[in-house]
């Protein structure tokens, strides 16, 4: 049991710790981001996030995928173009 709370433990971590370069990222671009919002966001509630499973986790993978600074690369959010009627 204590190796499950561990690896949630962790993964909500990095999962906070991802936000927090999303949410930086967007704002270095520009984009607004409300505070009142990002107050709300839960880590914990997450796809990545399973409480009562098993983590399954391709580190040699996952170390492929790291940039100079130790971090995955953020996805850049997608480009809306309004439509014109």
């Amino acid at each position: 049991m204590w190796c499950l709370t561990v690896a949630t433990s962790s993964i909500v971590t990095w999962t906070t710790e991802y936000y927090g370069l999303a949410v930086g990222g967007l704002r270095r671009a520009g984009r607004p981001v409300d505070d009142d919002l990002v107050a709300h966001i839960w880590p914990s509630h997450h796809a990545n996030v399973n409480f009562y499973g098993t983590h399954t986790v391709d580190i040699d993978g996952e170390l492929a995928k790291l940039d100079v600074d130790g971090y995955r690369p953020l996805r850049l959010p997608a480009v809306t173009v309004p439509m014109r009627h």
